[in-house]
């Protein structure tokens, strides 16, 4: 199969269920393209990243009761869902959490918040964190979905290569990710789904959102923009992790992790202990009864653990 990028920058928005009632839909001009996004409720801000391979609908169990609390922005990072994939780069720094978390604050700024709290899950999360290492004075408060640190990840893989394979090879230089998952990208990214749930299928998730997350990962550009996110990972990504662990930076603002009991090794605990010794000596957190999709396997033990920190760090 040759690999082939088509770029087309703004996917058009396929018939998909709208998962977000009463929300706005924007349509938010940033320096690499478009942002997606999703607005909502009142109170103050607060931004929802999602992960891989999923877009913003991953919030979609959490977002109507966040909103009674919060004024609620969930959007599509680069190169996800509705958002433009912008060219890569032999860097790979297009797709660098740094260059999203730009994003987010662009996003935000449009929106008129120049404060926010932030909640990331997975690729989301790493987001979350970039960015308030970044710009200390951005976040009002940081809630982490089930992950450790990005250098500590890979620390990880290096002792035991059976540790997150995809990470290793949505890495590896382009076409082969690309040319391997273009064979069948349904079958693929179900199976990511389905094995990093805490059932071990599709069950815990919503067929109205399994549309979406299979309507915005079933063409060329968007494969290469999640194979890009993880080579930037692997470069740009545990560089910066590294020059701020040795410069001393941590994260300014509360910060508390959630983890489900069956993704991250050990769960909560040993998760902790790698904030507490990198970028987060205060953090805070818990775990709850889910695999990886902690926002949709478990989200009433979710928002009964991040509103009152949210809340609490207004």
């Amino acid at each position: 199969m040759n690999f082939d990028v088509r770029h087309f920058k703004d996917p058009p928005m396929a018939d998909l269920a709208d998962l977000f009632p009463g929300f706005q839909s924007h349509w938010i001009d940033v320096e690499m393209g478009r942002i997606f996004a999703r607005s909502g409720g009142s109170g103050p801000p607060l931004m929802l990243l999602h992960g891989f391979p999923q877009t913003h609908v991953c919030w979609h169990r959490v977002a109507p009761r966040l909103a009674e609390h919060f004024t609620v922005v969930a959007m599509d990072l680069r190169g996800y869902g509705w958002s433009t994939a912008p060219d890569s780069d032999p860097a790979h720094a297009a797709y660098s959490k740094r260059a999203m978390g730009e994003d987010v604050v662009a996003v935000m700024s449009a929106l008129g918040h120049a404060r926010f709290a932030l909640m990331g899950h997975d690729r989301g999360a790493r987001v979350g964190y970039r960015l308030a290492l970044d710009d200390p004075g951005r976040l009002t408060a940081l809630a982490l979905l089930d992950i450790v640190p990005t250098m500590v990840q890979w620390q990880r893989i290096a002792r035991d290569a059976s540790v997150a394979p995809h990470w290793r090879f949505l890495a590896e230089p382009a076409p082969r990710p690309e040319t391997e998952i273009l064979k069948n990208p349904q079958r693929y990214f179900d199976g990511l789904l389905a094995a990093w749930s805490g059932s071990g299928d599709l069950s815990a998730f919503d067929p109205r959102a399994l549309a979406h997350y299979r309507a915005a990962s079933n063409e060329p550009n968007r494969i290469h923009a999640f194979c890009e996110d993880y080579r930037a990972g692997a470069g740009a990504d545990r560089e910066q992790d590294e020059a701020d662990l040795d410069a001393g930076k941590t994260i300014a603002c509360p910060s508390f992790l959630v983890c489900g009991e069956s993704y991250l090794s050990g769960g909560a605990g040993p998760a902790l202990t790698a904030w507490h010794r990198t970028f987060a000596p205060d953090m805070t957190g818990t775990a709850v009864e889910a695999g990886h999709f902690v926002a949709e396997e478990a989200p009433e033990a979710v928002l009964d653990a991040v509103i009152p920190f949210l809340s609490g760090a207004r």
